[in-house]
């Protein structure tokens, strides 16, 4: 076990933490974002606090000393001094010793021959088979009318969902069989999916993108076209969120479906929040850095059938997100400022759908803010104006008590 005396001051790597109850006692969770290490701690909320103070500016002693200020009661050191050691032992605190993990890490993902399909046999059939058949399914409940009807436009875009098959599944379906032709005949797809653990703008990867029916290829010319213009370091410094993100892969399936598991080339490209913007009054429009992406991918559109994705959900809302529990007022207000996104984008401006997120100041937690923005300010530069068409729509619950939900749609842009 570590000699927690040789860890001065010890910091707390960026983590994914989360509240949960463990046998009625509240625990929190931490799990790895760049899956450096791919087993989850879980701390009892008591010792748990005490990970406030580990910022990397206090000793251990002195974070004993503030804990005590803080709680009015001493921290248990035994506890404490083991709990450290496994952090470090585990990666999760940021040293040299995690550093020299994140490299191993970083070189086994990019020596693969591609970047595997992560949650495939845990929240998906990991077999061609399977996975047909799974998504077969969802798609035999589509309603008559969105399968049938007798203009069926070319889309240029669209804005799919990426929460997990058992809650989306439906409307995962509406929006990818009204897409069906589009997807099949594409040369090139554009994604640009939530990045739900990093803050870079973007973050890139040459790896190709594989899904249970096989390999969807990277255009290395185009992502190194970018990464020239955002900078190597800055470009693929979380490279390895990519590996267990899952708002690229759960889309990326749904078009490789589609497409009957024929292969097209995909442009990965993980987004960071725009909250940036709306706390300084900027407009994303007026960013160059932003402006500049746009160009390039823009430039590599001509000349062929594109189709460019947004992967993003709608609010996130209620005690799972951080708020409080939902009331049925409160759930009519939901709907009511999804409902104005979802026009915004109907009616193509995206000028008007950033103006309704920072109106609220995303006090709905729409993760989806940036993929929709930078899917519509694409499709308005290779073609002008734009359309969306609306389908599906659903509230999912996000806690056992249903007083937390994830709202979501699909819309497809042409």
């Amino acid at each position: 076990m570590t000699d927690v005396s040789i860890i001065q001051q010890p910091k707390l790597r960026n983590l994914d933490v989360r509240p949960i109850l463990q046998q009625g006692r509240p625990y929190l969770l931490l799990r790895d974002p760049l899956q450096v290490t791919e087993k989850p701690m879980l701390l009892p909320q008591p010792l748990a606090s005490a990970l406030a103070f580990c910022n990397g500016e206090c000793t251990v002693d002195e974070i004993a000393d503030q804990y005590k200020r803080h709680h009015g009661f001493p921290l248990e050191m035994a506890y404490f001094c083991k709990m450290i050691a496994t952090l470090d032992e585990t990666y999760l605190l940021d040293n040299e010793r995690s550093a020299e993990a994140h490299y191993r890490a970083l070189m086994a993902y990019r020596g693969a021959p591609s970047r595997p399909p992560f949650l495939a046999g845990q929240s998906y059939p990991a077999t061609p088979q399977g996975l047909e058949a799974y998504f077969n399914g969802y798609l035999a409940d589509v309603i008559p009318q969105n399968r049938t009807s007798v203009s069926q436009p070319m889309g240029r875009g669209l804005l799919s969902p990426h929460i997990d098959y058992q809650r989306g599944g439906a409307v995962y379906a509406q929006v990818w069989q009204r897409a069906a032709e589009t997807a099949r005949n594409v040369d090139l797809v554009i994604m640009f999916g939530t990045d739900h653990y990093g803050t870079d703008l973007f973050t890139l990867t040459r790896q190709h993108y594989a899904t249970p029916y096989g390999i969807l290829p990277t255009p290395l010319s185009i992502v190194d076209a970018l990464a020239s213009e955002i900078g190597d370091e800055a470009a693929y410094a979380g490279e390895l969120r990519h590996k267990g993100e899952h708002s690229l892969e759960l889309v990326a399936t749904w078009l490789h479906h589609m497409r009957g598991g024929r292969p097209c080339e995909l442009v990965p490209i993980l987004v960071g929040g725009f909250h940036s913007f709306m706390h300084d009054n900027i407009s994303p429009e007026d960013h160059p850095h932003i402006q500049s992406i746009l160009r390039i991918l823009y430039s590599h559109m001509q000349n062929k059938n594109v189709l460019v994705v947004a992967s993003g959900d709608m609010a996130h809302v209620g005690p799972a997100f951080g708020g409080e529990p939902l009331s049925s007022a409160e759930r009519k207000k939901l709907r009511k400022h999804d409902d104005a996104l979802l026009s915004a984008m109907k009616q193509g401006n995206s000028v008007g759908f950033f103006k309704s997120i920072c109106a609220v100041e995303d006090r709905n937690n729409v993760c989806g803010v940036s993929p929709i923005y930078l899917t519509m300010r694409l499709l308005e530069m290779n073609g002008g104006q734009i359309r969306g068409e609306q389908h599906g729509y659903d509230v999912c619950p996000a806690d056992e008590q249903g007083s937390s939900v994830v709202t979501i749609s699909g819309v497809l842009f042409s």
